[in-house]
């Protein structure tokens, strides 16, 4: 079969990464294509993910349509010349249309239910959406369900296994304990009218007084004071310091939901739940403050669990483990399964034609 991915997003190369690998293994002809989005490109060359970029990174809300625009005209004119069984996205809104357009399949994978925009503009196209079964929204018969998170398609322990040598390329000494604190730029569509943690400072300073050391990972740029706390590292090895920390600051689901699957506990601090990151508190791994009080709260907690002489994080995150599946595996079959409909069915329309 010929499949088409796109990638518009770093977390994308993460989630596509193995499935893409395995599909490749069983003969199947993939097609990658993307935008430049932050490091997304970067990770794709570091994965030595074959791919074509199709447009430039937006510079904030203003331009998103006008690169998006671009991106879904010229995946049209590519998927046209490829012809492909099936396409597969994550949001899916350039996915979705180029597959209506081409009448194929598209099979969209999506987990955030505030990100109205894109589910306006992919879904009614869709042919397929498969979300967490903790997803809180009902989409109706195009929706599938499974037992995981988007993080596990990639750290799941049969797919990923942590690299301790990250804590020495980043500048810590052994044994030393510290923490990661990641600032979102708030300039994503389902980012609008959103916020985080109301002193970015304070925070760090009270993790310092906690005796951690503090790495920050700023999307964009970091405020000028917190300019020292940057890490460099590259982007492939951000999960090994994850896996690494002693507990996780996130102003973003994903970091803290990638923390929390790892075994490291995370405190997220964003105006909005999701139902992913409500399901993992539900396991005790992640922390999850929302309110008007969540800068406060998030940081007591995080110097709780600083102070915290017992360390239960990897019982839980057996038990989680143990209620979830290898969602990678999932992708590969919904990929397979509907790119083979949709070579049969266009098989017996192309038939029917030469009949008529």
């Amino acid at each position: 079969m010929r499949a088409v991915i796109t990638i518009q997003h770093p977390g994308h190369v993460h989630f596509f990464r193995h499935p893409i690998a395995e599909l490749e293994a069983r003969g199947h002809e993939i097609h990658v294509f993307a935008r430049e989005n932050d490091v997304a490109i970067d990770l794709l060359e570091a994965y030595d993910i074959d791919h074509e970029v199709l447009a430039g990174e937006s510079g904030g809300l203003l331009s998103l349509a006008a690169v998006q625009a671009t991106y879904e005209t010229r995946l049209l004119r590519r998927a046209r010349r490829i012809d492909p069984d099936v396409i597969a996205a994550i949001g899916g809104v350039a996915a979705a249309h180029v597959a209506s357009a081409l009448r194929t399949t598209s099979v969209v994978f999506y987990d955030t239910e505030h990100a109205t925009l894109i589910t306006r503009l992919g879904y009614p196209f869709a042919d397929v959406i498969c979300t967490p079964s903790c997803y809180r929204d009902e989409i109706g018969p195009k929706q599938v369900t499974y037992p995981g998170y988007h993080e596990l398609a990639y750290l799941h322990p049969d797919r990923f296994e942590p690299d301790s040598s990250v804590r020495e390329s980043v500048g810590l000494e052994p044994g030393e304990r510290f923490a990661v604190v990641r600032l979102s730029s708030w300039e994503a569509s389902h980012d609008v009218g959103h916020g985080g943690f109301d002193d970015p400072r304070e925070v760090v300073e009270r993790l310092e007084e906690a005796g951690l050391e503090v790495l920050l990972a700023a999307e964009g740029e970091p405020p000028a004071d917190l300019e020292s706390y940057q890490f460099a590292t590259s982007p492939d090895r951000m999960h090994d310091l994850l896996a690494c920390a002693d507990v996780v600051l996130s102003e973003g689901a994903t970091t803290a939901a990638e923390a929390a699957v790892l075994g490291t506990p995370a405190v997220y601090v964003n105006a909005l739940s999701l139902g992913y990151t409500a399901d993992i508190e539900e396991y005790g791994l992640l922390f999850g403050y929302h309110g008007e009080s969540r800068h406060i709260r998030g940081l007591e907690q995080a110097v709780a669990i600083a102070e915290q002489d017992d360390a239960p994080w990897e019982r839980l995150r057996d038990r989680l483990l143990a209620d979830r599946i290898d969602v990678t595996e999932f992708v590969v079959r919904q990929i397979e399964k509907h790119a083979r409909a949709s070579a049969s069915n266009r098989s017996t329309a192309a038939a029917n034609a030469s009949h008529s």
